[in-house]
């Protein structure tokens, strides 16, 4: 006998992407979602899927959007408690906010505490992955992943690696940062639902000795994937070319360390050349636009309508605690934002699609997570299209799915969230 569970909704799943199909060819609604093991069955009418699995238990969510999970893909777990600090450009920030608050990570019980407090947060918010970068301490990653590996959640993450520019109590060597990041792939990627990112933060914050070391070990283990930042503020280059004179730009720096692949995921990505949006596209890799970062730290405005012209490969994220929120509902409305400042007017099913389809090709985990589709994991948020008055009188004018969910999307927040299931479990 199957374990089998019935969601009755409204269902959307994407077949295709919106940047290259209308969103009415690219995404597809169906009435219910039959799932059976944690993960999608079937999908069509109520009546279709209760007579192909007459026991199934039966779940309504009426007036609702049942959607893929939300799929975050670049974070700072550790800036958790320092969310909506005031007034500090990058580099600032780094220094006055960020380096303080990680120096306590090396204390197991406060990075448990916080792993804990931070997914909670997010599943509150409908995002059940994310792609998070965590201290430079060996223990902030086992806390990430134990407080994620307990949640069943798929998730990624590393250790973050730097050996300069930085307080010292932070700073690990090329050497240590091989070594803790090679055992960490090997306790932890790949198990259950976990995946190891190497992770060095940015290119001020490493050694030229420490950026191969990090690229001969993800050419030993190509199936992590790597994150790191680029271009994200002007200061931020010119302390680049400073640091790093032979290089022909920001981007060359990872390139001549081995740290430039398709599995590649770079934060930010705002003020590039012509030569470095040109690799970015020819190698695959992605870029992370993180809009309400770049507004709050003032970085400047991600050019969506111009990177997808290029065929680049997008994600969309929070950058927490940079970034001001914790909800990829808020996330949305900031790149909605920040398309009408550059002249992309984005579309409601291109929103919704950059945070679980997009965002899972991103993180190459469009195999698993970002649609609902027969065979894929049942992480899905059920999204009350009317959570507010605010939002619910909106709402009654919508003539069609898409103007359904706008109001949600722009006013949104986690009162919207009705339900979110892992691997078809939800959550309590």
């Amino acid at each position: 006998m199957h374990d089998d569970t019935i969601l009755a909704g409204t269902v959307l799943s994407f077949t295709g992407s919106p940047f290259g199909d209308a969103p009415d060819r690219a995404a597809r609604l169906h009435e219910a979602v039959l799932i059976r093991a944690g993960r999608i069955h079937a999908l069509g009418p109520l009546d279709t899927l209760t007579a192909q699995a007459p026991e199934a238990a039966i779940t309504r969510h009426e007036g609702c959007l049942i959607s893929p999970g939300f799929i975050d893909a670049h974070a700072h777990y550790p800036q958790t408690a320092i969310i909506a600090s005031w007034g500090k450009r990058l580099i600032d920030w780094l220094n006055g906010y960020t380096f303080p608050e990680e120096m306590r990570f090396g204390d197991p019980a406060y990075s448990t505490e916080i792993a804990n407090r931070y997914l909670d947060l997010t599943l509150a918010n409908g995002t059940t992955t994310t792609a998070s970068y965590c201290t430079s301490h060996p223990q902030s990653a086992e806390s990430f992943f134990a407080a994620a590996q307990a949640r069943g959640l798929r998730a990624a993450a590393g250790k973050t690696c730097m050996d300069r520019n930085a307080p010292a109590a932070l700073c690990d060597t090329a050497q240590s940062a091989y070594d803790d990041s090679a055992a960490l792939i090997a306790r932890r990627h790949g198990v259950d639902r976990l995946h190891y990112v190497i992770t060095p933060r940015f290119a001020p914050t490493s050694t030229p000795e420490q950026l191969d070391a990090l690229g001969a070990l993800w050419a030993e283990n190509p199936t992590c994937l790597m994150q790191t930042h680029l271009s994200e503020q002007t200061e931020e280059i010119d302390w680049v070319q400073r640091l790093f004179p032979q290089s022909r730009d920001y981007l060359d720096v990872y390139e001549t360390h081995g740290l430039l692949g398709e599995r590649g995921l770079y934060g930010h990505a705002i003020h590039l050349t012509e030569r470095e949006t040109a690799r970015l596209s020819e190698t695959g890799a992605a870029l992370i636009h993180c809009p309400t970062s770049n507004t709050f730290i003032g970085s400047g405005l991600f050019d969506m309508g111009r990177r997808v012209a290029e065929g680049q490969r997008i994600g969309l994220a929070t950058d927490t605690g940079g970034g001001s929120s914790f909800s990829m509902l808020r996330t949305m409305a900031a790149a909605y934002e920040i398309g009408q400042l550059t002249g992309t007017t984005l579309h409601p099913a291109q929103l919704i699609w950059l945070a679980t389809a997009g965002s899972a090709r991103a993180l190459h985990m469009q195999d698993h997570i970002g649609t609902i589709a027969p065979g894929m994991e049942a992480d899905l948020v059920v999204l009350d299209l009317a959570s507010t008055p605010a939002i619910a009188q909106r709402h009654a004018r919508a003539e069609d799915i898409w103007q359904a969910l706008f109001p949600t999307i722009m006013m949104g927040d986690d009162r919207a969230v009705k339900q979110v299931y892992i691997a078809g479990r939800p959550l309590s």
